[in-house]
């Protein structure tokens, strides 16, 4: 590859992986398989299944969106079976967004469909005829991939992985050069529970059957209205500690993120901290910039992301270690400086 060429990006994605994996994360383990999503030819408007699967649809704006902040993408491909519904509910999305759409009809009973194995050999052809392909962007979380991975690596080429948190391989997040959680990405939203979303309207549904019913006689009238007035307080009293949350606005450094880590994350994140300026250390610079230290900490760890910690900058993140590292910073718009403590 020339060093003088421009970098460019090739996007791969195996969406049959990235589909399930986000259902099975929004909707419980093994959600995927108990609601029968891939065998669901209709999808009845107002239905808890549908809610569920509109809800797990990927935003594949995002995904590309980001893989353009690398450079200009010069190949994108997705890797599923296209005549499954759920799957052909994104085709729209995809074409308008030009990703290449590649057909894989599952071969045995477990539905496998291959698509590691074609995946894979695209890359490896594309690596060979493209010579200023420089990064390339992994959407799955198979440990399959990480071969792949370390080839592409050993061409000279920086790997990026994209995946859903709790589905993705450790190893493979481990060995991407970058990785980063699909919940992360600018514009991707928070999503309410559809449990929440279906109890609601159900609950205006039955209160406007009975508010009808309620009108019919006097004493029909007299009742309702008795049961209601007692049925209210215990339905707000039952309900109130279970609200949903409020999806907020992607992107916005003021919204509060709904994450809650362990204390054994924040612990490595403040240890990563410290071991990435220790490193940093060795350009004898008393002052290290914040720039410069989240990208040696994304070399030592490549699926740190500290919205994963609930901080929506990493200034955020740096300011909450405040007793580990001592900031500085001239103005507002000035870069952010900081060395330990």
């Amino acid at each position: 590859m020339s060093e003088q060429s421009q970098p460019r990006v090739g996007v791969y994605l195996d969406f049959d992986n990235i589909v399930i994996s986000r259902y099975n994360q929004l909707h419980g383990d093994g959600a995927f398989t108990r609601d029968k999503v891939r065998s669901r030819v209709s999808f009845t408007p107002g239905a808890e299944v549908t809610l569920r699967i509109q809800q797990a649809i990927v935003d594949v704006g995002a995904i590309l969106d980001y893989a353009a902040t690398l450079g200009p993408i010069a190949v994108s491909r997705a890797y599923a079976d296209w005549s499954a519904p759920v799957n052909a509910r994104h085709r729209r999305h995809l074409v308008d967004r030009a990703v290449n759409l590649t057909q894989l009809f599952p071969t045995v009973a477990t539905l496998k469909n291959g698509a590691d194995i074609a995946l894979t050999i695209d890359v490896m052809e594309h690596l060979f005829r493209l010579d200023d392909l420089s990064h390339i962007v992994i959407v799955a979380g198979d440990s399959d991939y990480i071969p792949l991975v370390q080839r592409c690596k050993q061409l000279g080429r920086v790997v990026v992985g994209i995946g859903v948190s709790g589905a993705t391989s450790s190893a493979l997040a481990a060995a991407c050069d970058r990785f980063v959680d699909y919940d992360s990405l600018p514009g991707v939203a928070a999503v309410a529970p559809v449990a929440a979303i279906v109890t609601k309207a159900a609950t205006v549904k039955t209160a406007s059957v009975a508010q009808s019913a309620a009108s019919t006689t006097p004493a029909a009238k007299t009742a309702a209205g008795v049961t209601a007035s007692v049925a209210k307080p215990a339905a707000k009293k039952k309900a109130s500690p279970k609200k949903p949350p409020i999806a907020k606005p992607a992107g916005s450094a003021a919204a509060a993120l709904d994450v809650d880590p362990s204390p054994k994350a924040r612990k490595a994140a403040t240890a990563l901290l410290l071991r990435a300026m220790e490193d940093l250390g060795a350009n004898d610079l008393e002052w290290q910039h914040a720039a410069t230290l989240k990208s040696t900490m994304q070399q030592l760890d490549p699926t740190f992301q500290e919205r994963a910690l609930g901080f929506t900058q990493f200034s955020e993140f740096l300011k909450s270690r405040h007793q580990t590292v001592e900031l500085q910073q001239a103005s507002p718009t000035a870069p952010i400086l900081l060395k330990v403590r």
